[in-house]
């Protein structure tokens, strides 16, 4: 037998220093004396009891899983629309929807800078009659549906109204959510259109309609998940997203509507991502955070106002292009971080969307992950499993500590578009972002496959999607047969009327429906409200 010391295992040294992706320091063990001042009721409360710290609903998953719902959309309305029964076929519960670049921009898939973008990150939506193509055979009174779009919002939302009414289906029956938020463009993704105040006009008409005819859709996805992508710490997530929805809170009473109106179809998505332990806390802290927000400086009453309803996602970010297998491994503990932190919905990112957007194979492997997480884990069985962990409450309360000296800062500049406007947010992200970058190349950050456990082996090739060139082409064709043989002089009656809605200062989105049935673009809708509100153009702050 070989008597020889074992050979040292690789890149096995200690950490000299232990911390948070938020850089938050870490003890070796935590006991009693670190929640010594957690007054259980006051900060714990029970699972569906205020300040919801424990979960919004008092059963959580054991009286209904989150919904799984797979972000998807590429190519035409044709392709795509096969795409989400290939999914919902599979298990999905409702759909997400990802639109092209062009469509985000307000630009139909004719416009010269739409050219080479058409269908490549989201499906191509130009008129009704795409839309139509997209939603063909999926029963939308049944299935709840999200939609990934911004800047031109409201106009989505009209053509899926507009789907439903030529249905003969009721607006009032339909359940989804649109994102429409348009502050975290100014500050993350960069695909705005307007400047901000008539940008935020549209989002409070969205709110305002949506009261009114669809009770049962949620008017705004406050998004952390982009500011968090940009780069944000965990903390930064939670206080720049809680920031914004402070400001549509104000800009929704501003415009007339009482709190407990509208806060109840408020709703929140956050990024997944890879330390676990910080994420199940950076949830709890959002949700008592949020809670605390509506009752004591809005006076929400109604408890579903004070709820902090979230859809996460996994962190596309944290992908990575080299062993792209390695990302099932990533996803599954992204995944189970939002489920341990109390998601109402989850899309978990496929593997290969480091190299281009998911095969069905990979699109079908991330939802088998929610599902094993789901009915093989035993994470559904009991609600908030991990609160009461001397670690996880000391690390819920000190990302709530942190967050709301955030949120102190940008109250003193004069509120979240205040500090978008003077570089504030930007830089603490850019800064942030900055300082991680430095931690992977120092290797004090390790990520397997790029900087420790690399592979020589480039030999395996690993299939990816490819969108065919020719359906933008097909794309244009169908749009150009749509504007000339729809009826010209309804058109242009309908642009008008948006036109006098937005000069007047009456809800937009009654006009906007109007001008999506009469078959009026996208493009000619978004053109006809920036000749009224201007185009933003970003200052550069130094």
């Amino acid at each position: 037998m070989d008597k020889k010391s074992p050979a040292p295992v690789a890149n096995s040294e200690p950490k000299t220093r232990f911390a948070t992706s938020s850089q938050i320091e870490l003890g070796t063990v935590y006991t009693p004396d670190d929640v010594r001042d957690l007054d259980a009721e006051r900060d714990l409360g029970q699972p569906g009891t205020y300040p919801f710290t424990r979960g919004i609903h008092p059963a959580m998953y054991r009286e209904k899983l989150w919904t799984m719902r797979q972000y998807a959309g590429y190519a035409t309305a044709e392709e795509s629309n096969r795409r989400y029964k290939y999914l919902l076929a599979h298990g999905q519960m409702g759909l997400s929807v990802a639109f092209d670049l062009p469509t985000q921009l307000g630009l139909d898939s004719d416009h010269p800078l739409a050219h080479g973008e058409v269908g490549k990150v989201g499906v191509a939506i130009d008129s009704l009659q795409d839309m139509e193509t997209l939603l063909e055979g999926i029963p939308v009174e049944k299935v709840s549906t999200s939609m990934t779009i911004n800047a031109t919002a409201a106009i989505l939302l009209a053509l899926y109204v507009a789907v439903a009414r030529r249905r003969g289906i009721d607006p009032r029956r339909l359940r989804g959510t649109l994102q429409n938020d348009i502050l975290k463009e100014y500050i993350a993704r960069g695909t705005y259109i307007y400047p901000p105040k008539p940008s935020m006009r549209l989002v409070t008409d969205v709110f305002a309609f949506c009261r009114e005819h669809m009770p049962s859709w949620n008017t705004i996805s406050i998004s952390g998940y982009h500011i968090r992508e940009a780069g944000a710490t965990a903390v930064q997530e939670v206080a720049f997203t809680l920031a914004n929805a402070v400001a549509y809170v104000r800009a929704a009473q501003a415009a007339g509507l009482e709190v407990d109106e509208f806060a109840p179809r408020l709703s929140f998505f956050f990024n997944a991502h890879n330390d676990l332990f910080e994420e199940v806390a950076k949830f709890r802290a959002a949700r008592r955070l949020w809670a605390r927000i509506m009752k004591e400086e809005f006076g929400a009453r109604d408890p579903r106002s004070q709820m902090l309803r979230f859809h996460a996602q996994t962190a596309g970010s944290a992908l990575t292009a080299q062993q792209p297998e390695v990302n099932v491994v990533r996803v599954t503990v992204q995944a189970l971080a939002a489920v341990l932190g109390g998601a109402q919905s989850l899309h978990t990112n496929a593997r290969d969307e480091a190299l281009a957007l998911p095969t069905e194979e990979s699109a079908r492997l991330a939802l088998r992950t929610q599902q094993v997480l789901a009915y093989e884990s035993g994470v559904a069985g009991t609600v908030d499993p991990l609160g009461g962990s001397y670690y996880v409450e000391s690390l819920t309360r000190e990302i709530e500590d942190r967050a709301r000296q955030y949120l102190d800062r940008i109250e003193s500049l004069g509120g979240a578009l205040a500090a978008i406007e003077q570089g504030f947010v930007q830089h603490e992200i850019q800064e942030a972002a900055y300082a991680q970058q430095r931690r992977v190349e120092s290797k004090e950050e390790i990520v397997v496959g790029v900087n420790r456990f690399t592979s020589d082996d480039a030999s395996r090739s690993f299939p990816v999607l490819t969108i065919d060139p020719g359906l933008e082409a097909e794309q244009v064709r169908k749009l150009r047969q749509v504007k000339a043989t729809r009826h010209s002089d309804v058109v242009a009656r309908a642009l008008q009327g948006v036109e006098r809605a937005a000069r007047s200062g009456q809800n937009l989105i009654p006009p906007i429906l109007t001008a999506v049935e009469s078959l009026a673009t996208l493009g000619e809708i978004a053109g006809t409200l920036k000749n009224v509100f201007g185009e933003y153009r970003e200052s550069v702050v130094l």
